[in-house]
């Protein structure tokens, strides 16, 4: 009995899964431009999170300046696209090697000399900053006036990934569908298994055998990796990267915000906190920009994370998740029950 239910409530979640990702195919294919092109934000930035959601929510591991990886992906992109010419698939794809090793350099420089915890994350901000300043004084890549791309065009052409907005915006669904689906195999894993115990209780976990040094190096190369990917589609999508807006604080709070809103740890979490985030952050741009308001948003920002920690501090996913537990219907009442013995 126990394992028809489970089987069930599994089989549930993946038509809802799927349904979700319907609806948003459906979004992309039927919406006006200004809503693709917010959705499309959304969307890049719920994989964006769920880089960070891999680092922190399963892997245990603060990041404070995750533009770094963005910014390196982004840069990979736009110098070999714009100075040479070649595929931005090349780019992705030299964007993941050189984020993954750059976290993977930091992680064991970190680790090696036991700087943890707010102490790594703290370095995190600091190479962010270095690499920003760094690349707003380098005139190969542009410096502080930016990386320029072709001009769009409408015609799709998928070996040099350019498109309109919609196009871009069906990308960004499938890297959302990607980050999502990778998380969700990641937790059943056994690596899931042994970075959550990580996370949990490192000291128990490495009496239990786990080398805690090299999962740590892998899941935060493997974090790296993965936003550099979502950097390169981000650069494509504005059409150009400057040193302070690809790499800058402002960035990594973005990227951190929505899993922290959407529920830390979880596979949903961050589409959840980015569908409230973004939008919200347009909203009230726009307003404050009616009423003579500067900062409106960040206000916005600052009123939302409050109400989520106060009310929901393990975020919205897992609220929707309890409510759905509760008025669902017993799955006992579908299921066919024992006939008694006849006495």
């Amino acid at each position: 009995m126990q394992t028809r239910v489970e089987s069930a409530t599994e089989l549930n979640r993946r038509l809802a899964g799927a349904l979700v990702f319907v609806i948003l195919a459906l979004v992309g294919a039927l919406s006006n431009p200004y809503l693709v092109s917010l959705m499309t934000i959304v969307l890049l930035f719920t994989f964006l999170g769920q880089s960070w959601n891999l680092m922190l929510g399963i892997g245990g591991q603060l990041s404070i300046g995750h533009a770094l990886f963005v910014g390196l992906g982004a840069y990979s992109v736009g110098v070999l696209d714009v100075k040479f010419g070649i595929s931005p698939w090349i780019g992705l794809l030299l964007g993941m090697f050189v984020a993954g090793s750059v976290g993977a350099v930091l992680a064991w420089l970190s680790f090696r000399f036991e700087v943890r915890g707010i102490y790594f994350a703290l370095l995190t901000i600091a190479a962010a900053e270095f690499a920003r300043i760094m690349f707003s004084g380098w005139e190969f890549v542009g410096a502080m006036q930016g990386l320029f791309f072709p001009a769009p065009t409408n015609a799709m052409d998928m070996a040099m990934l350019r498109g309109d907005a919609r196009f871009y915006y069906f990308v960004a669904l499938a890297l959302a569908a990607l980050g999502i689906a990778g998380t969700e195999l990641i937790s059943r894993s056994y690596l899931g298994y042994v970075w959550r115990a990580m996370r949990d209780d490192e000291q128990a976990a490495r009496a239990l055998g786990v080398r805690t040094f090299r999962h740590k190096i892998l899941v935060i190369a493997i974090s790296a990796a993965a936003a550099a990917v979502g950097g390169g589609v981000l650069a494509l999508v504005q059409g150009s990267i400057f040193p302070d807006s690809i790499m800058g604080m402002g960035l990594s709070v973005d990227v951190l915000v929505g899993p922290v809103v959407g529920g830390l740890g979880t596979t949903f979490g961050p589409l959840v906190g980015s569908l409230t985030v973004i939008p919200l952050n347009h909203a009230m741009s726009a307003l404050g920009d009616s009423l003579r308001i500067p900062g409106l948003n960040n206000i916005a920002y600052g009123v939302v994370l409050i109400l989520v920690v106060w009310f929901l501090p393990d975020g919205i996913w897992p609220a929707i998740v309890r409510l759905c537990k509760a008025i669902q219907v017993p799955w006992r009442v579908w299921l066919p029950q024992p006939r008694k013995a006849e006495e």
